[in-house]
């Protein structure tokens, strides 16, 4: 896997997303509410799978026996503590939630990289947004996602890495987790991973209105935690459609 700037080696996916969706000036979120809640969940359930701390298996989430550092450790132990598992969308609804939006401004905060701005209303705090302080890890993190997107589409690949798990048992195929391009300049996994994200919350466009966006939608289809964003927002969107014709 291609060495990460030092700009962006602090930042997880849930963080390097939420800075992402978050304007600069206004310190609101670019996509609906919703939208946003729903992506950190992937992006959460996407970081844990990156490093390793757990897996696909067949059509469930599951911890793996590695106990890799992250500062994710509570939802980790919240997937370990489960008497089921579950498929990447049940936990994608099952995570997504205020409190963790707030949890990973409050880390973002704590780095320096976005200020908490507080909007009173009747001498109480009403609205707190996240403006941006260091624009340093962003621009790092467009640097990265512009490169990607502007190289040849071969490079821009969730490989198709799916292997059997114990066959004998299960005899179901488990997806695999991207990985690294080959060849010189080739995006990293992390880079190829919040691509996916920011396609399923209907962002990238957005934020790279020039780009080439095909192979981001294959992307987004491809990886598991991703497409767990699309559906769980698919079911969203059709149950407000439903409410409003009530």
């Amino acid at each position: 896997m291609n060495a990460e700037p030092a700009q962006t080696t602090e930042l997880n996916l849930p963080q390097a997303f939420l800075l992402l969706a978050t304007n600069d000036t206004t310190g609101k979120p670019e996509v609906p509410v919703y939208a946003l809640r729903t992506t950190l969940a992937g992006a959460i359930l996407a970081e844990l799978d990156l490093i390793g701390a757990v897996e696909l298996q067949g059509k469930h989430v599951v911890a793996t026996d590695t106990s890799p550092a992250t500062s994710l450790q509570r939802e980790l132990d919240i997937i370990r503590g489960k008497s089921r598992p579950h498929s990447p969308k049940r936990w994608v609804s099952m995570l997504e939630g205020r409190a963790e939006v707030q949890r990973v401004y409050e880390g973002l905060e704590s780095l320096g990289i976005v200020e908490q701005v507080g909007e009173k209303h009747l001498g109480a705090f009403r609205t707190v947004r996240y403006p941006e302080k260091d624009h340093a890890p962003e621009a790092a993190l467009r640097k990265r996602i512009e490169a990607a997107l502007s190289g040849p589409h071969s490079d821009l690949e969730l490989p198709d890495t799916t292997v059997p798990i114990d066959a004998s048992v299960t005899g179901t195929p488990q997806s695999g987790t991207p990985v690294a391009a080959a060849g010189p300049g080739a995006p990293d996994a992390r880079t190829i991973v919040l691509i996916a994200l920011l396609q399923a919350a209907g962002l990238l466009g957005k934020l790279f209105p020039a780009a080439d966006l095909t192979k981001a939608d294959e992307l987004a289809k491809d990886y598991w935690p991703a497409r767990a964003v699309e559906d769980e927002l698919r079911m969203i969107r059709l149950a407000e459609q439903e409410a409003a014709t009530l």
